[in-house]
C-alpha cells in the first residue's frame, strides 16, 4: 500500500508523507474506496447527502451523520460520536457515492445514526497519538496477562478509542472463554475501560494484514469485506491436491481465493459427464479415471485393465452414455479415441550448444604454451 508521495521504509511502514499509514489522500490505508463520482456535481435544487464514511484503524469502517454540515473532504480527521465520549477516524468517503455504501451495508438513512461533531483539534490529535503509541506496549503486556491465567485465547490487537478513555482488545479462542478475572486485571493495569470483542481467524488476518504465497498483500486486508465460506469441494472441482498446507492460508483455514475461479469451473464441467458413470460396450464395461477441463477430455479404462487408458474427449464420453440410455453398447473405446493434438513426434532442437555458457570468459592459456612462447622470446633476443 502506498500513495504516490509515500515510500516504503524498512520496517514496512510508508514514509514520505510521514503519517505511518494515514495520509492525506488515503491511498496507503487498507480498503481505501476511490470516489469515482467525485467530478460530477449535483443536479440543481439537491442538497448534498449529508452523510460521511468514517475510517478507523485496522479497516473498520461506520458511517455518521454530518448534521452540522461541516464542509468535509477524504482524509479529514473529525471527532465522531461513541457509546461514551468520542472517538477519532478519517473520512473515507463523501458525497452521493456514501449512498450507494448504505444500500451495500443494508444501513437505513434515519436519525438514529451516530454524528460528526467537528473536525479534530489539534489537542484531540494529539491525543489520538498518543493512545495509539501505547497500543503496542499494551498488547504485549495484556498477552503475558493472559498467560499468567492460563487463558485459551490469543489477544490478536489492540485498539484505543480517539479520547483514550476506552480499550477495545480484539481475541481469538476456539472454545469459551471466562475473562471476568482478566477483564478486571486490565483494567487495574491500564486505568481504562476495557471492551473484549471476540473475531474469527479470517478477520484476524484481515486486521493484522500480510503477503500470501502468491507474492501479494492478502485480499481480506485489502479489498476483500465479505468471507464467504470456502470448503474442500471447491478444490476438488478445480482438480487441486487436496494438501492443507498448501490449501490454508495466513489464518489457517480454506484460502478465499479457491472461490474466484469456481464458478467458470463449475460452468466448463456441465458439459461433461459424470466421472461415476460408467461407459458400456461390447468390449466391456469403462470406467473413468481422470479428466482435464482445460483439454476437454476424460480418460477411461476397462474393468480388470486399469493400466491401458483410453484418452475420450466430453463430446464422445456423452455420446455413449446417450447410446447406453437407448440400451445400445458402443462398439469400444477405441473407436471414440480422441485424435492426439500433436499426432507428429515433436522434434526438438538441442540450443543448449549453440551458445556456450563460457563464451564471455577470457580462454586461459596453457602453462605448456606460455613456457614455449618465452623459450621464443629468450632465443630470438640471443640471436639478436
Amino acid at each position: 500500500m502506498g500513495c504516490t508521495s509515500c515510500s516504503t521504509s524498512t520496517n514496512g511502514q510508508p514514509k514520505g508523507c510521514k503519517n505511518n499509514g494515514t495520509c492525506g489522500t488515503d491511498g496507503c490505508n487498507k480498503l481505501t474506496v476511490f470516489d469515482w463520482l467525485a467530478n460530477m456535481s449535483l443536479p440543481e435544487n439537491q442538497a448534498p447527502f449529508d452523510y460521511v464514511e468514517v475510517r478507523f484503524k485496522n479497516g473498520r469502517k461506520d458511517f455518521y451523520h454530518n448534521t452540522e454540515n461541516l464542509s468535509l473532504a477524504v482524509g479529514d480527521v473529525v471527532a465522531t460520536e461513541a457509546a461514551s465520549g468520542h472517538d477519532i477516524g478519517l473520512v473515507s468517503l463523501t458525497g452521493e457515492l456514501v449512498r450507494i455504501q448504505m444500500k451495500k451495508k443494508r444501513q437505513k438513512i434515519d436519525e438514529t445514526h451516530q454524528k460528526v461533531y467537528r473536525k479534530a483539534s489539534q489537542r484531540d490529535i494529539d491525543i489520538w497519538q498518543k493512545a495509539r503509541d501505547r497500543e503496542e506496549t499494551v498488547k504485549v503486556r495484556a498477552r503475558q496477562i493472559a498467560i499468567r491465567l492460563n487463558l485459551r485465547m490469543k489477544i490478536s490487537d489492540v485498539e484505543f478509542q480517539g479520547d483514550a478513555s476506552k480499550a477495545i482488545f480484539y481475541y481469538t479462542a476456539e472454545e469459551r472463554v471466562d475473562f471476568r478475572e482478566l477483564i478486571k486485571e486490565f483494567a487495574h493495569e491500564f486505568n481504562t475501560r476495557i471492551e473484549m470483542k471476540q473475531v474469527g481467524f479470517r478477520q484476524e488476518a484481515a486486521r493484522l494484514g500480510g503477503i500470501g504465497s502468491c507474492g501479494r498483500e492478502l485480499c481480506c486486508s485489502t479489498w476483500l469485506t465479505d468471507f464467504r465460506s470456502v470448503n474442500t469441494s471447491a478444490a476438488r472441482y478445480q482438480q487441486l491436491s487436496l494438501n492443507p498446507q498448501k490449501l490454508a492460508g495466513q489464518c489457517g483455514k480454506l484460502k478465499c481465493c479457491l472461490n474466484y475461479e469456481l464458478d467458470m469451473y463449475l460452468e466448463a464441467l456441465e458439459n461433461f459427464p459424470s466421472i461415476d458413470t460408467k461407459l458400456l460396450t461390447e468390449k466391456g464395461t469403462a470406467v473413468c479415471q481422470k479428466l482435464d477441463i482445460f483439454k476437454g477430455v476424460l480418460w477411461y479404462c476397462y474393468e480388470g485393465e486399469w493400466m491401458n487408458w483410453f484418452e475420450i474427449k466430453a463430446e464422445k464420453a456423452n455420446e455413449i452414455i446417450a447410446l447406453n440410455k437407448q440400451n445400445k453398447k458402443a462398439v469400444s473405446l477405441e473407436a471414440f479415441v480422441a485424435e492426439a493434438a500433436y499426432s507428429e513426434e515433436a522434434v526438438y532442437n538441442n540450443v543448449v550448444g549453440q551458445d556456450s555458457l563460457t563464451r564471455f570468459d577470457k580462454p586461459k592459456r596453457s602453462k605448456k604454451r606460455q613456457k614455449n612462447q618465452k623459450r621464443k622470446k629468450r632465443n630470438h633476443q640471443k640471436n639478436d
